[in-house]
C-alpha cells in the first residue's frame, strides 16, 4: 500500500487503544525533549552569533534558515539570493527544496509544489545542460506527481553528473511513484551512501520501504533523516504515518506534538491529532483539536467536515449540522468541482436535520445534493421516495432524478 503524504490516510495493522487518562510517557518525553532541544538551540544561537551569515549573504541565510525548520525564510532568502544572481545554481536548488518540503508542512500548500516546477523550469531555460539544474528539475517533477518526465530528465542528469545525489533522490522517488519499489529502494540506497544528501536519501529509502509494506524498516531510515534536521516539519507527519501502519498511536501522537513543539501555529498537525483521536474514540480530544482547527484555518472545508462528523459521533446533531453546513458552503464557494466534494457534508448534515426533526433544513441540503447531481457523474446517492423524508411529508422535492453510482 502507498501512503499519500499530501492528505491523512490513517489505518491500523493492529490497534491499540491509548488510556484516556493522560498522555503516554513516550508522548510527555518527547514533549520535554522538544522544549530542552528549543532552549539549547536559542542559548547556542546567541553564543555562535560570531558565525552567523553576513548581511548579504542571502544564500548563507537561507541554509541557515532550512536548517532551523523555518521555511517561510529559506524560501524568502533564497529567492532574494537568485534576484541577485540568476546563475545562482545553489540557490535555485535550496529554494526548490524548501518550496517542496513546505508543501508537505501545512494544509492546501499544493500551490507551493508548483511553484517549485516553475522555479526549475526558468533556471533550466538559461542553461539547459546543468545537471544540478536538470537534477532539481527532475525533483519538482515527481513532487507534481510528473514521474515519468521525472525519470526521463534525472537519468540525462545522472548521465552529465552519475554522482549528483538529488537526481538520484528524483530517480529514486519517481520509481516509487510508478510502482517499481525494488528500483526505488536500490536508487536511494545509493544516495543514503552520499554523506551531502543524507537527509533525502534516508528519506527517500524510508518512503521506498513503506510502499514494500516495510514499516519498522521505514521508521528507522525516517529517524535517521530526522537527525539530519530534527525542525522539519515533514519528517514528523512521515515518521507519525509509519507509526501508524503498525498500530503504534503513541508514537504517531508524539511525532504530530514534537511538530508543534518546533511550529505552535501548525495547522496540519492539529488536524492529524484531531483525525488519530477519532480513530481511538477519544471523543472530547478530537473535538478540541478540530476546534483549534476551525479556529485557526476557518476557510478549510475539510476541518468543518472533520469538527461535524466529530459532534455527529457524539450525539450533538445540531453542532453537527452547523459545521457540515459550513463545509458543504465552502466546497460551493470555493468552486471544488462537484466529484472531488465531501458527499458527506450533505448526507450527513441531512441525517443531523432528520434525526432532529428540521425538515426545512433537510429539504434544503437534499434539493441541493440532487441539483448540484444533475449534471456530474456523483459516487455516492441519496434517494427518497416522491412523498418526501419520513416525517416530512408533503414538502418539495426537486424531481431531478439521482445520478447512479459511476
Amino acid at each position: 500500500m502507498r501512503i499519500q503524504r499530501d492528505r491523512s490516510r490513517l489505518s491500523f495493522r493492529r490497534q491499540r487503544r491509548r488510556r484516556s487518562s493522560g498522555l503516554s510517557l513516550m508522548v510527555v518525553t518527547g514533549v520535554l525533549i522538544g522544549i530542552v532541544v528549543m532552549s539549547w538551540n536559542w542559548i547556542g544561537s546567541r553564543l555562535t552569533f560570531g558565525s552567523q551569515p553576513t548581511k548579504n549573504d542571502f544564500l548563507g541565510m537561507a541554509q541557515a534558515a532550512f536548517a532551523r525548520g523555518n521555511l517561510d525564510d529559506a524560501v524568502k532568502y533564497a529567492q532574494q539570493a537568485i534576484d541577485q544572481d540568476k546563475k545562482d545554481d545553489d540557490a535555485v536548488v535550496l529554494l526548490a527544496r524548501s518550496l517542496i518540503y513546505r508543501s508537505y508542512s501545512e494544509l492546501e500548500r499544493g500551490v507551493d509544489r508548483a511553484s517549485a516546477l516553475e522555479l526549475t523550469t526558468e533556471a533550466l531555460a538559461l542553461d539547459p545542460q546543468n545537471p544540478t539544474l536538470l537534477a532539481a528539475q527532475a525533483y519538482a517533477l515527481q513532487a507534481v506527481g510528473r514521474v515519468a518526465d521525472s525519470a526521463k530528465v534525472a537519468q540525462e542528469a545522472l548521465r552529465l553528473a552519475p554522482d549528483d545525489g538529488l537526481a538520484r533522490v528524483a530517480m529514486a522517488l519517481a520509481y516509487g511513484g510508478a510502482g517499481s519499489f525494488e528500483i526505488a529502494l536500490r536508487e536511494s540506497q545509493q544516495v543514503a551512501q552520499i554523506s551531502d544528501w543524507q537527509l533525502e536519501g534516508q528519506r527517500a529509502m524510508a518512503i521506498s520501504y513503506s510502499d514494500l509494506g516495510n514499516y519498522q524498516a521505514a521508521i528507522e531510515s525516517i529517524e535517521k533523516a530526522i537527525s539530519q534536521n530534527k525542525y522539519l516539519a515533514p519528517l514528523y507527519f512521515e515518521r507519525a504515518l509509519y507509526a501508524m501502519q503498525i498500530g503504534d498511536a503513541d508514537a504517531a501522537t508524539a511525532a504530530y506534538f514534537q511538530v508543534l513543539t518546533f511550529h505552535p501555529d501548525n495547522v496540519k498537525a492539529r488536524l492529524r491529532l484531531c483525525e488519530l483521536s477519532s480513530l481511538l474514540r477519544e471523543r472530547d480530544a478530537a473535538v478540541q483539536y478540530c476546534h483549534e482547527v476551525t479556529d485557526r484555518a476557518p476557510s478549510y472545508a475539510m476541518g468543518w467536515y472533520q469538527l461535524g462528523m466529530e459532534y455527529f459521533l457524539q450525539g450533538n446533531f445540531k453542532a453537527a449540522q452547523d459545521s457540515l453546513h459550513r463545509c458543504s458552503s465552502l466546497q460551493v464557494m470555493q468552486d471544488v468541482p462537484a466529484s472531488e466534494r465531501r458527499f458527506e457534508c450533505w448526507y450527513v448534515q441531512g441525517q443531523a436535520a432528520e434525526i432532529l426533526g428540521d425538515c426545512p433544513n433537510l429539504l434544503a441540503t437534499y434539493n441541493e445534493f440532487r441539483a448540484m447531481a444533475k449534471d456530474v457523474a456523483v459516487q455516492q446517492t441519496w434517494t427518497y421516495p416522491p412523498e418526501g423524508p419520513p416525517g416530512c411529508s408533503g414538502n418539495s422535492i426537486v424531481t431531478t432524478a439521482p445520478v447512479a453510482p459511476a
